[in-house]
């Protein structure tokens, strides 16, 4: 591995905003422009001023060190004053998604025993209408409510309105580099979202390893990232890989939608956009995608979140004249530890290793796998989660000394890429030989009628398992069993005679967390 300075190694005293916030204003930064939304911008200086605020109005609402506050609202420029404003106090941000349902959000809220919650003005309702559920909240404060449009509650309070009540101080929490700073919750495409606790160091080492070292992210470069905050790939994208150089970001507040993030590129001409593979290829269907995108500055395109077919890579450098660098990250190790580079691009792989982290494929009794073998995928690196919050048993299976299970198959050619080949729990044998649900998906989208696809194994009238594929299918085609047998014979002659799905379902759309993976688990119910 590629070894890390000292200072981010060695057990030492620490705070995160140090190096993020304050370093950039400290050399020159300050009037420089860290974030802009669709509303306004915010300079480093203005970041670091708010942020005392924040932290000094936590501490003011009763909050002490290494409790959890629940961040639960959009990308805006507020969104980093909240994070950072609450690991300058020593407190714990717990970036949540904000499509959530009550219940889910009841779930976070009473697991993470949050003391307080930031909420966006549309979800205050579904917090207060939880709040009794929760006794260990102290504050609700709500982002961007208008004056007649506020609940009123004996705990709510908003954002704009304490900032304006506190004195910017200059405060940090003594910290320790090993203490933990942030919590990340999974997705939960497999089941019940956990907490991974990640310590201050994380966030700087992801940035120096991918953010740096791989994607070579600049002073001079604005990122766009349309997977939002509240998950650790976005996060990295447009927090601390851009802070970690002085770099600027601009932040979506609404849902990107192809519509919504074309008219971003056009607006602000990012030079690095960030995205998941199904919004790749909502783009390419878009009738308006072109040359960069819409933005002349476009230079790279970051993909994560689920494997990005070799299709969709080859089409987006094609139209759009950019690469895509598809790489693997998790909640667990906070960001990509396994990348494509640039130079060094091969469509339908995951790339190999991101400097700085190891990784190899073992069998079921943890033994190593030699190239072309399919195993599951381990890794070790610097910005490994602590542990899963209230989950021993889960912690002790995936954080194992110093590697990291992914739960993810993978296999290893003898070049030394590497290919996804499904989770551990979705691989299936037919006729007594692996089958993995990326590769029936992956030759089902290559067909010119199909948009989107997810394949499970279902027993058939024997009980034995055979796979079943779920469609999205293009404008302009409809379903019927003339196409059905079309793409039966399309993926016996990609894949494999064994392969082809004896079931096709076609769809309006398929359940994905908000990261894009595919929710299998819902598929099989």
């Amino acid at each position: 591995m590629t070894p890390l300075p000292e200072d981010v190694l060695k057990r030492r005293p620490y705070n995160a905003v140090a190096d993020f916030v304050d370093a950039n204003v400290a050399r020159g930064l300050g009037d420089k422009v860290a974030f802009t939304d669709s509303m306004r911008s915010l300079t480093y200086a203005q970041l670091q001023e708010r942020s005392y605020r924040f932290a000094a109005a936590l501490k003011a609402l009763g909050l002490r060190e290494e409790n959890r506050v629940i961040l639960a609202f959009h990308d805006t420029v507020d969104y980093p004053v909240a994070f950072w404003g609450a690991i300058r106090a020593g407190i714990v941000p717990v970036p949540v998604n904000t499509l959530l349902t009550a219940e889910q959000y009841a779930f976070l809220f009473a697991d993470s025993r949050a003391a307080a919650i930031v909420s966006a003005a549309s979800l205050a309702p579904t917090v207060l209408s939880v709040r009794d559920r929760l006794p260990h909240l102290r504050a609700v404060i709500v982002v961007g409510a208008g004056a007649q449009e506020r609940p009123r509650s004996p705990d709510l309070h908003f954002f704009e309105e304490l900032l304006g009540k506190t004195e910017p101080t200059p405060f940090t929490a003594p910290t320790m580099s090993d203490e933990v700073a942030l919590w990340m919750y999974t997705s939960g495409s497999t089941g019940e979202p956990k907490a991974v606790r990640h310590v201050h160091t994380s966030l700087m080492a992801t940035a120096r390893l991918m953010g740096q070292g791989i994607i070579g992210i600049r002073e001079d470069d604005v990122a766009f990232s349309a997977a939002k905050l509240s998950f650790s790939y976005g996060l990295g994208n447009a927090v601390s890989f851009p802070m970690s150089v002085g770099a600027s970001t601009v932040l979506l507040p609404e849902r990107p939608t192809p519509q919504a993030v074309l008219a971003t590129l056009r607006r602000h001409q990012p030079t690095i956009f960030y995205a998941v593979p199904s919004l790749y290829a909502a783009l390419l269907a878009h009738p308006e995608i072109g040359p960069g995108a819409g933005s002349e500055r476009l230079r790279l395109c970051i993909s994560a979140g689920e494997a990005l077919p070799e299709h969709l890579g080859e089409r987006w450098r094609a139209m759009v004249g950019v690469d895509v660098l598809d790489g693997l990250g998790s909640t667990e190790m906070l960001q990509t530890f396994l990348s494509n580079r640039p130079g060094d691009i091969r469509y339908g792989s995951t790339g190999k290793p991101v400097p700085g982290y190891e990784v190899k494929i073992v069998d079921e009794g943890g033994r190593d796998l030699p190239a072309g073998e399919v195993g599951e995928l381990v890794v070790r690196g610097p910005s490994a989660g602590e542990s899963y919050w209230n989950h021993r048993a889960k912690s002790r299976r995936t954080f194992v000394g110093e590697w990291t299970y992914t739960g993810d198959k993978y296999m290893r050619d003898t070049e030394g890429y590497y290919y996804y080949c499904g989770r551990t729990d979705d691989m299936f044998k037919v006729n007594g030989m692996w089958v993995s649900p990326i590769e029936v998906e992956a030759a089902l989208v290559s067909h010119e009628a199909v948009l989107e696809a997810a394949v499970i194994g279902k027993e058939d009238g024997d009980g034995l398992t055979k796979p079943k594929a779920f469609i999205v299918l293009k404008n302009g085609y409809a379903a019927d069993e003339l196409l059905v047998d079309a793409l039966r014979s399309h993926v016996k002659e990609r894949a494999g005679p064994w392969k082809y799905p004896r079931w096709i379902e076609v769809r309006p759309d398929l359940s994905r967390t908000a990261t894009g993976k595919i929710l299998r688990f819902k598929l099989r119910d």
